[in-house]
């Protein structure tokens, strides 16, 4: 295995909040260390950020909202007509986002 005698890496991330910027010296690393290092990193900023979305965009039918939310279709219906809930569309098919609902809850003393 070569080894690298000095190397100077600077590595910028970004997740939803900010803009990292680090700057990195690796010192007599073989190729392969240096290579599992930037895997390893980058392998951990994918699962963070992908676990996050797939939480938030958990799509629901009309029936599913409904038994979440323990209402009837057509108070669902109204509520959207409403505005009260917001609706998506792919086709004649209507979903709704399971976050947006809990959010829309409101908090009554």
């Amino acid at each position: 295995m070569s080894k690298c005698s000095s190397i100077f890496l600077s590595v910028s991330l970004t997740d939803s909040s900010s803009l990292v910027s680090k700057q990195i010296v690796f010192d007599v690393l073989t190729k392969d260390e240096l290579k599992g290092i930037i895997s390893n990193s980058i392998q951990e900023v994918i699962n963070k950020n992908s676990v996050k979305e797939m939480k938030e965009e958990e799509l629901l039918s009309r029936e599913e909202t409904s038994n979440l939310l323990k209402i009837n279709l057509s108070t669902l219906w109204r509520w959207t007509k409403d505005g009260k809930v917001s609706a998506y569309g792919i086709g004649n098919r209507i979903f709704y986002k399971k976050d947006e609902l809990l959010k829309s809850l409101i908090k009554i003393n």
